[in-house]
């Protein structure tokens, strides 16, 4: 049986949580770990949360609306803004301006230009072609967050998506 644990934040005010029966799939230290790195937000990180979320939001109905140039334009500005606020402004030109990665950037701020200039299809596809270079190392590690959640995991584990064994 799992008791309440009283978890202290940077703000050293207790907060009671039940890790086992919360989050079903993680240990009770990995819940609280968890839950203590989910409610030391600051507030730039949840006010680049929302920037981000905005951004894609943008983006997508952007894309829906035909490319419509004005709402990919914003879009763009408020997602990397977003990620700016997220991860602080010295981490982003870090992530963005590494050696091996300058290719990917190039096209991702590069797509990012033309759309603003006025090309929204050409800038778009330069976009997506840098997203995935810049994220790719992300990928697996998405996919296998996403195959632990119950009804998503089951789809990706059937054999013609999952791939060879």
């Amino acid at each position: 049986m799992v008791s309440d644990v009283a978890w202290y934040c940077r703000c050293s005010k207790p907060v009671r949580v039940q890790p086992a029966a919360s989050f079903p799939f993680l240990s009770e230290r990995q819940a609280c770990r968890f839950l203590a790195e989910m409610i030391s937000l600051t507030d730039s990180q949840k006010i680049g949360m929302g920037l981000t979320g905005f951004g894609v939001f943008f983006l997508f109905f952007g894309m829906i609306l035909f490319f419509d140039k004005a709402l990919l334009a914003i879009g763009n500005i408020l997602f990397v803004v977003g990620l700016a606020f997220v991860i602080g402004l010295e981490r982003t030109f870090r992530f963005f301006f590494q050696k091996h990665k300058m290719k990917a950037t190039s096209f991702f701020l590069g797509g990012v230009f033309v759309v603003l200039i006025g090309w929204p299809i050409v800038g778009v596809i330069l976009e997506f072609y840098g997203f995935f270079l810049l994220f790719r190392s992300f990928f697996p590690v998405v996919i296998g967050f996403i195959r632990r959640i119950p009804v998503l995991g089951s789809l990706l584990n059937l054999p013609f998506i999952s791939g060879p064994s």
